[in-house]
């Protein structure tokens, strides 16, 4: 894996010295765009050519296969699954939020929550599942019903051959991928987006699952 983080490299490839370049204010084609800027694909493929990826060679060649990245929660569990493959940029393969209505039971909802990851599962060959953690919570009820969702997902996983679930804090899925621990949610779905050359805005939850599946792969240490 490499030293610098996401941020850094951003800013590297927009001066134009690559991902090992020394972070520093972005210049070349989009001079002026301070470091930590989230800047659209769009943008850097106009200034550094139709193949540029900030993250080429560097984090993306630490695992290979396809996550499946999920946000916890009762009425509303985002998932993601995104691809990894050596010498091209992540790819989005499919995302949705996991509604269930407020009147609805827990017990239906958990059963929600399972049946989507059991598809996800189903459909692709799913390397590794990963899973945001609960680090705060209000109270102890709030803790107990997301921590319901969480074994939902985490069973369905299980029962499905995947033993073993990965999981972060919050505070390390922003790090490894927007640089900032503190960064805001639509930071987080800024950069996200532009990682993955995605057309259009991710709900927040499936934003914030692939958030975990992209910290992942980045440090993967397999």
């Amino acid at each position: 894996m490499a030293s610098k983080n996401v941020r850094q490299m951003w800013a590297a490839k927009l001066a134009g010295g690559g991902v090992g370049a020394k972070a520093g204010r972005a210049g070349g084609g989009l001079k002026g765009v301070p470091v930590g800027t989230v800047v659209p694909v769009s943008a850097v493929r106009a200034a550094a050519g139709p193949a540029a990826h900030p993250l080429a060679g560097a984090m993306r060649v630490s695992f290979s296969g396809q996550v499946l990245g999920v946000d916890p929660s009762l009425r509303g569990t985002g998932l993601a699954l995104v691809e990894f493959l050596p010498g091209r940029a992540p790819v989005l393969l499919r995302c949705r939020t996991v509604t269930v209505h407020p009147k609805k039971s827990m017990a239906f909802a958990l059963g929600e929550i399972s049946t989507a990851v059991t598809a996800f599962l189903t459909d692709f060959a799913v390397r590794h599942v990963a899973l945001e953690q609960t680090i705060y919570v209000q109270n102890f009820q709030t803790a107990q019903i997301l921590g319901a969702a969480r074994g939902a997902a985490i069973a369905a996983a299980a029962v499905h051959g995947h033993e073993e679930v990965w999981e972060y804090a919050p505070l390390r899925v922003k790090q490894a991928v927007v640089g900032a621990g503190r960064a805001s949610k639509e930071q987080m779905a800024r950069t996200v987006m532009a990682l993955l050359g995605h057309g259009r805005m991710l709900a927040s939850d499936e934003a914030d699952a692939a958030g975990v599946a992209l910290c992942h792969a980045f440090t993967w240490r397999g």
